[in-house]
């Protein structure tokens, strides 16, 4: 597929605040609560050194202790308070970021080619979408006040320290090189290390989705055993690669952790020389042992956020490259208006299955040339894997052309926006989706804004309103997920009413009676031979007796168009549709006997 690759080239940050839209404001307004949590969280170390300052200094006035606990305590509650606002407006600001995010990827997928989408595996779109999406909550909440808050303060606190006394100032830092240095040995290959992670999760998500959508037939032909053993494997193998990683970084993550902070090692000694010495005063001693204790825990939460930065670093990579995924070639509004609503295929060539550099692997269609009529009847029919449902799927704009056009009454499909093209066409495949709503609700999918009578007429001319009459709860019964609760052939009638509900000028159905009983097919296809008068539709059907009225019959072989005319012209033909014909009356007599 290809890509421009300007999503996956932007920054963090660029991605934090380009997706937090209205909320973005919050998020300057968490940094400036998380300053103040910070800095209320050193006043006191200051506010305790003054005391001791002070005790030193032989000052008895108890008041002054009693006031300076009372400012200290009350730094510590405004501490908790700070942090609760600035983490409160932090995350509403993240949580509309993470479905700005998500609503993105959906609307552009949406506008990507559907052989592409088809391409990426069910389960990493769902791992990308839901889990790691969500897993850059915690990194995306915290990371813009407290990284910035926590790098601030600490940078102002050493320069107080170098005010007081320089030499004491560079003493206090000693340990932090030293524990940065021990860090730098889980930074070792860490991209690779989460790329590899990423991508064995991948592998376990694709594997329990293919294992869960499969169990039918794994449990059909005693397959449980090999296909779970393929799952287990992808689970131990999407662990180790955490274990070993985390077994690599233990050591140098404790020896980090456990140095930089140990302030008092370097500052005790050389602070108790120098005033052994007489060149530091006790009082600025005793300042800069309490006051080296606070400056290095917040740059050691500004540090342990690298990790989390770089893995979302690599989310953000994925999400980028969905983004920048080719979408179809479609204009936001129209640029040319189509006279009717004729059908004109030129020179029409496709390919399936491109590579991540868009090299073609396999040529579908080879020059198709096909013109119907405003408002006429066209069955496309020929051998499974001839091409029939391409030129559907390229008619219902699902794909872009190699090369050549589709025209809709004399209008090139690109000059139309998305929007009106998906109101003037409905689509039906043999492979129909329905969402875990109410029959009801997944046929007024059709028109958003219809009646419950509407809903229901349609069902009677559909011939859909018996069946859906008979369910547990009639029109108000849920279908379940994908429409589990239903047989394949009571989906499609749902899937026909739903298109029927659109009142598209344009139809196409393709296979879409493939599930049902003949006797159910024949109810299905009188209703909607009223429901498609004066529309242009185009019908592939698997039997052809239910095509024999169509006012044209377009054979397709190998990817090009091997005759068409009407049923009686290409009987005459003696070509291929004739011993199609001879095949299906054959095998319908045979089953007659049955």
């Amino acid at each position: 597929m290809e890509k421009d690759r300007t999503h996956s080239k932007k920054s963090l940050l660029s991605w934090i605040f380009t997706f937090a839209g209205t909320k973005r404001p919050m998020y300057y307004a968490s940094v400036f609560f998380a300053i103040l949590c910070v800095a209320c969280s050193l006043a006191p170390y200051i506010l305790i050194a003054d005391i001791v300052k002070k005790l030193l200094d032989g000052v008895r006035e108890w008041n002054i202790y009693f006031q300076e606990c009372a400012i200290t305590a009350a730094f510590w509650v405004g501490n908790a308070i700070f942090h609760m606002i600035s983490t409160t407006m932090s995350h509403v600001a993240t949580f509309n970021v993470l479905a700005n995010i998500r609503k993105n990827l959906c609307d552009k997928l949406a506008r990507v080619p559907l052989g592409n989408v088809i391409d990426l595996q069910s389960g990493t779109l769902k791992s990308i979408l839901i889990e790691r999406i969500d897993s850059m909550e915690t990194t995306l909440a915290h990371i813009v006040p407290e990284w910035t808050s926590n790098l601030l303060l600490p940078i102002v606190m050493f320069a107080y320290l170098f005010r007081i006394d320089w030499r004491m100032g560079f003493a206090s830092l000693i340990t932090l090189p030293v524990g940065m240095l021990a860090s730098c040995f889980m930074m070792v290959n860490m991209s690779e290390r989460f790329q590899n992670a990423i991508e064995k999760t991948k592998v376990l998500n694709d594997t329990a989705v293919e294992y869960i959508n499969g169990i039918e037939v794994i449990k059909a032909f005693g397959k449980s055993k090999s296909s779970y053993e393929k799952f287990v494997v992808a689970a131990k193998e999407g662990s180790d690669c955490f274990v070993e990683w985390m077994r690599d970084c233990i050591w140098p993550f404790t020896i980090a952790f456990v140095i930089a902070p140990s302030t008092l090692v370097t500052v005790l000694p050389i602070g108790g020389y120098l005033f052994m010495k007489g060149t530091l005063s006790a009082t600025d001693f005793i300042t800069i042992i309490i006051l080296s204790m606070s400056v290095i825990a917040p740059l050691l939460t500004v540090y342990s956020y690298h990790d989390d930065i770089a893995k979302a670093g690599v989310i953000f990579g994925e999400v980028g490259g969905i983004m920048d995924m080719k979408e179809l070639d479609r204009p936001q509004k129209n640029t040319q208006t189509p006279r009717d609503n004729s059908i004109v295929l030129k020179d029409v060539r496709f390919s399936y299955h491109k590579n991540i550099e868009g090299e073609t692997k396999k040529e579908i269609l080879h020059g198709i040339n096909l013109s119907l009529p405003d408002g006429s009847y066209t069955a496309l029919v020929g051998p499974s894997g001839s091409g029939k449902s391409t030129i559907a799927r390229l008619i219902a704009s699902l794909w872009d052309t190699d090369s050549g056009s589709v025209e809709i009454g004399g209008v090139n499909i690109k000059n139309l926006s998305l929007e009106e093209y998906n109101r003037r066409v409905a689509y039906v495949s043999q492979d129909n989706f329905l969402f875990d709503l109410s029959v009801r609700e997944n046929i007024r999918l059709g028109k958003p804004d219809a009646t419950d009578k509407e809903v229901e007429e349609i069902a009677r001319k559909s011939g859909c309103y018996d069946f859906i009459m008979s369910l547990e709860n009639g029109f108000d019964t849920i279908v379940g997920g994908s429409g589990t609760h239903l047989s394949g052939g009571e989906r499609q009638r749902i899937a026909i009413a739903r298109a029927m509900m659109k009142n598209a000028p344009i139809v196409i159905l393709d296979e879409a009676t493939a599930y049902t009983d003949p006797e159910n097919e024949a109810i299905i296809q009188e209703g909607v031979s009223h429901l498609v008068k004066g529309k242009t539709l185009i019908v592939i059907a698997h039997r052809l007796s239910t095509i024999q009225d169509a006012d044209k019959i377009v054979v397709i072989k190998d990817g090009v168009i091997d005759a068409q005319g009407t049923h009686e012209e290409l009987l005459a033909q003696d070509g291929l549709y004739k011993s199609m014909w001879e095949a299906h009356i054959s095998s319908k007599d045979t089953s007659e006997v049955a």
